[in-house]
């Protein structure tokens, strides 16, 4: 099954947080037998969403709901920008438009895990930003966020994350993979 690592930010650092998050994630949905695929927006150069540039249908865009719509298992995250996510990740989510008049429109179906960082202790704020979007996008939002405080992941001996967190994150990754059933019982059934 198709899992897709949605990176909402732009930071394409290989050491920034968020690639170093979607790199454990994508090891460990790996190592439970899933075919993940990393969707980093720093580098999908996704237009701002307007009328006409839908009309245009830009290839960084067919690319972008090519991932989304073929995994049903996805994972979003983002840093909080100023008590939501960030404004290219929402943008990016916008183009999903496209896919009104599919037969399973938007993410119909798919079930979305969120996970969200922040320096101090609101990244809540993140994961309610998103679990709307997706909501609204017909996803069902896995009931297990995950709110990262980002002074607290990494240990400052090693700068590896900390087991606490990495302990999370597994628990995220397991609570998807057992999604994977009911997704593929869902797909049967409307087969």
């Amino acid at each position: 099954m198709n899992v897709l690592i949605f990176n909402g930010a732009i930071d394409d650092r290989p050491y920034a947080t968020s690639n170093r998050l979607a790199s454990y994630l994508e090891e460990q949905i790996k190592e439970r037998g899933l075919n993940p695929e990393i969707f980093n927006l720093g580098e999908a150069h996704i237009p701002i969403f307007s009328l006409e540039e839908a009309a245009k249908k830009p290839e960084s865009v067919n690319h972008m709901i090519n991932a989304f719509t073929k995994a049903d298992l996805q994972i979003w995250m983002t840093p909080l920008y100023h008590g939501s996510m960030t404004g290219a990740m929402k943008n990016c989510l916008d183009w999903l438009e496209l896919t009104s008049k599919h037969e399973r429109p938007y993410l119909t179906g798919k079930v979305v895990a969120l996970l969200s960082w922040a320096d101090g202790t609101q990244a809540m704020q993140g994961i309610n930003a998103m679990d709307a979007v997706a909501k609204a996008l017909r996803a069902w939002v896995l009931p297990y966020s995950l709110p990262i405080l980002k002074n607290n992941l990494y240990d400052p001996q090693t700068s590896e994350f900390t087991e606490f967190y990495k302990n999370k994150l597994d628990t995220m990754v397991d609570l998807l993979s057992a999604a994977q059933s009911h997704v593929k019982a869902g797909l049967t059934a409307k087969s």
